[in-house]
């Protein structure tokens, strides 16, 4: 017996599919907007959390709180500021940026246009295995190998090139600034090689091939039609790579020398970051201690959102990339 199908008003009768895919759009976009909700939700009262607790610290400290070096919340009258955490946090981020970006990409467009399939497919998954690896395992490595490792490159550097003010210094160490670098340039590697891999496979692949019967090397191919296009992703890639290194705890944690000092010599004895500071000092902590540690954390979640909303921005300057992300 056949079955009738519903019947739009004053229209013809629609399939059933289109009626169940109809019926199906309301709770759908009911989920959607409301998931999108609870996450503003949330990132709201994380920040009304981080504000409250903050407040007292800031009321009883004795110093300006962005510009002061001293870190000492749990005096008797506390003297704290963020001044050399945010300066390390900064100057560690962007050097891990600078030496994993160009890396990362030469491994994405390996990938993506120079390695046999297989070797690709393979590839390619070594480097999604490796964006999962927990940054417990990175310091670790960073604590035990890295870190007796850069002892004779560092001394070399400061050798040879101790003119440049980065590499001068009298004392030359394996915790260092630039190890700390080293560690989280090799953490957000593979972050920056996955999307940047992603977006050169989105490349239109009428242009490349245009470039090669026109008689351009695979090179020329890339430079001339996939480096173009893939740029915004890039970017954005890196961006995001730059809040991974910006936020990282536990591998800082155990490198970083723990000074409270504003130096450019990334050789020396010196480095701390916010997220560093909050792991050594959470557990003996006073109560105003804790606070002055929450509000270096707002700090660094606005830091955070800040370079996150900047790679949002950018993606939405590519029409191709604001449709996927929409």
């Amino acid at each position: 017996m056949a079955t009738s199908l519903p019947k739009t008003e004053g229209g013809p009768a629609v399939s059933r599919s289109a009626f169940r895919r109809s019926r199906g759009d309301g709770p759908f976009r009911f989920l959607s907007v409301g998931s999108g909700v609870i996450l503003l939700a949330i990132m709201a009262a994380i920040a009304v959390f981080l504000v409250v607790k903050a407040i007292p610290a800031l009321q009883a400290n004795t110093s300006h709180f962005l510009t002061e070096l001293t870190w000492n919340p749990n005096a008797t009258k506390p003297v704290f500021g963020i001044g050399a955490l945010a300066f390390g946090t900064v100057v560690s981020s962007f050097l891990a940026l600078i030496i994993s970006t160009p890396v990362a990409v030469g491994v994405a467009l390996f990938i993506s246009h120079y390695a046999p399939r297989r070797l690709a497919s393979i590839l390619g998954y070594v480097v999604d295995l490796l964006a999962a690896v927990p940054s417990v395992v990175y310091g670790l490595w960073g604590v035990t190998f890295l870190v007796p490792f850069m002892l004779g490159p560092s001394k070399f550097l400061n050798d040879y090139l101790a003119w440049i003010p980065l590499f001068g210094g009298d004392s030359v160490v394996g915790k260092s600034m630039l190890t700390a670098s080293l560690v989280l340039a090799i953490m957000i590697l593979p972050i920056i090689a996955a999307i940047s891999r992603e977006v050169f496979l989105q490349a239109p692949k009428l242009q490349e091939e245009a470039a090669l019967a026109l008689g351009a090397t695979r090179w020329e191919m890339i430079r001339m039609a996939v480096l173009p296009f893939g740029r915004p992703g890039v970017i954005t890639a890196a961006l995001l790579g730059l809040g991974r290194a910006m936020g990282e705890t536990i591998a800082v944690a155990l490198i970083f020398p723990a000074t409270f000092t504003i130096s450019f010599r990334i050789l020396s004895p010196n480095g701390n970051s916010i997220a560093a500071n909050i792991a050594n000092g959470f557990g003996e902590a006073t109560p105003i201690g804790r606070g002055a540690l929450i509000a270096s954390g707002l700090v660094l979640f606005v830091i955070t959102l800040v370079v996150n909303t900047a790679a949002r921005l950018i993606i939405a300057r590519r029409k191709e990339y604001a449709r996927a992300a929409a």
